[in-house]
C-alpha cells in the first residue's frame, strides 16, 4: 500500500514507514534516546530527501520522547529541574543550529555535511560506549568492583561556580556544563534532526556524574521541547516538514516507545550501553559506506536546490 508525501514529493510504502517508526520508538523508550539518529538515516536510505528527513525526523522524535518521558515520570525517574536547565541551553542551541542549517542549504552543501556529521559523531560515540560497556561487563564477569575514586577527588566539572542542588538526582552541580551540554545538543537537533540522546545520555553519566536511574527520563524530557521547537521553526523557515510522513512516524513511534521502556527496565546498565553502542556504530558504518561507494546513478538533476 503506497501513500504520497506532498513535501518529499514521492510515494512510499506505508507499512515500511510504520515499521521504521515503531522500531525507532521502541529503541527510544529502551535506551532513553530520541531516536532521531536512527530515523533520519533510515529515511535517507529510503530515498527521502535529506532536508525533509532531518526536519520530519525531529518531529517523530517529539512523539516517541513524550511517550517515554511520561512513563519515566510515573516511575519517578525524571528530574524536571535538571531537565529545565538543560532546556535553556537546548533552545538557544537550536536557534543557532537552524541558522546554520539554512546557510548550508543556501550554499548547496547540506546533504554532504549531514552525512559527514553522522559518520563522525556516530562512529566516535558508538565506539566509546561499546568499549566502556565491554570493560564493565568483563569486570562484572570477574566479580571485580568498579575502580574506587580517591577520597575527596572531584571531576573538574564539579569545581565550576553557579552550583545548584538537584534533589531528584541527588547532586550538587554547576549549571554551566549543563547549559553547555544542552546548547550543543540543540545545535545537533537542528542540523542533524536528532534528539541528541545518543550524546546526552553518556555525557550526563560519565561527564556530569548524574545517577543513571534518572538520566534516561531527564534526557527524554529535554528532547521533547527542543525537537518540538526545532520542528516548528524548520516548518516556518525552510518549509521542510512533511506532515503526512510525520503523522505516520508519530503514531508508530508512540506505540513502540511504550514497549521499549518495559524491555529497557529488565536489562542492566552495561548491557543497554553495549547494545546502543553497537547500534550507533552500525548506522555510522552504513552512512560511511554510502559516502564512498559509487552510486548507481552517477548524475542527478535537482530542481531548486538553492532555494
Amino acid at each position: 500500500m503506497t501513500i504520497y508525501l506532498p513535501i518529499a514529493e514521492l510515494s512510499v510504502n506505508i507499512f515500511i514507514i510504520l515499521g521504521m517508526g515503531a522500531a525507532v520508538g521502541f529503541l527510544s523508550g529502551m535506551f532513553g534516546v530520541g531516536g532521531g539518529f536512527l530515523i533520519t538515516p533510515l529515511l535517507i536510505f529510503y530515498n527521502i530527501p535529506p532536508v525533509v528527513a532531518v526536519a520530519t525526523g525531529a518531529n517523530q522524535v517529539v512523539a516517541s520522547s513524550i511517550s517515554g518521558a511520561i512513563t519515566h515520570f510515573r516511575r519517578g525517574t525524571l528530574d524536571v529541574k535538571l531537565g529545565t536547565v538543560l532546556l535553556v541551553g537546548g533552545l538557544s542551541g537550536a536557534t543557532v543550529g537552524i541558522w546554520i542549517f539554512s546557510l548550508l542549504r543556501r550554499v548547496g552543501q547540506l546533504d554532504l555535511i549531514i552525512s559527514l556529521m553522522y559518520v563522525i559523531f556516530l562512529g566516535t560515540v558508538g565506539g566509546l560506549m561499546l568499549l566502556e560497556s565491554i570493560n564493565a561487563m568483563r569486570r562484572a564477569a570477574r566479580n571485580e568492583p568498579p575502580a574506587p575514586r580517591k577520597p575527596g577527588h572531584q571531576h573538574w566539572v564539579h569545581k565550576l561556580p553557579l552550583k545548584v542542588r538537584f534533589k531528584k538526582s541527588k547532586i550538587y552541580l554547576s549549571v554551566i556544563p549543563i547549559v553547555a551540554l544542552g546548547f550543543a545538543i540543540g545545535i545537533l537537533t537542528s542540523i542533524m534532526g536528532v534528539g541528541g540522546g545518543f550524546i546526552m545520555v553518556p555525557a550526563m553519566i560519565y561527564l556530569l556524574r548524574i545517577p543513571t536511574n534518572v538520566v534516561v527520563g531527564t534526557s527524554l524530557f529535554q528532547i521533547i521541547f527542543v525537537t518540538a521547537y526545532t520542528t516548528i521553526v524548520q516548518a516556518a523557515t525552510n518549509f521542510s516538514v512533511d506532515i503526512v510522513l510525520a503523522f505516520i512516524l508519530m503514531v508508530a513511534g508512540v506505540i513502540g516507545a511504550q514497549y521499549g521502556v518495559r524491555v529497557g527496565q529488565k536489562l542492566r546498565g552495561e548491557q543497554l550501553r553495549a547494545l546502543l553502542g553497537l547500534l550507533v556504530l552500525a548506522v555510522g558504518l552504513r552512512l560511511a559506506i554510502a559516502l564512498v561507494v559509487t552510486p548507481a546513478d552517477v548524475y542527478s538533476v535537482v530542481m531548486g536546490a538553492g532555494n
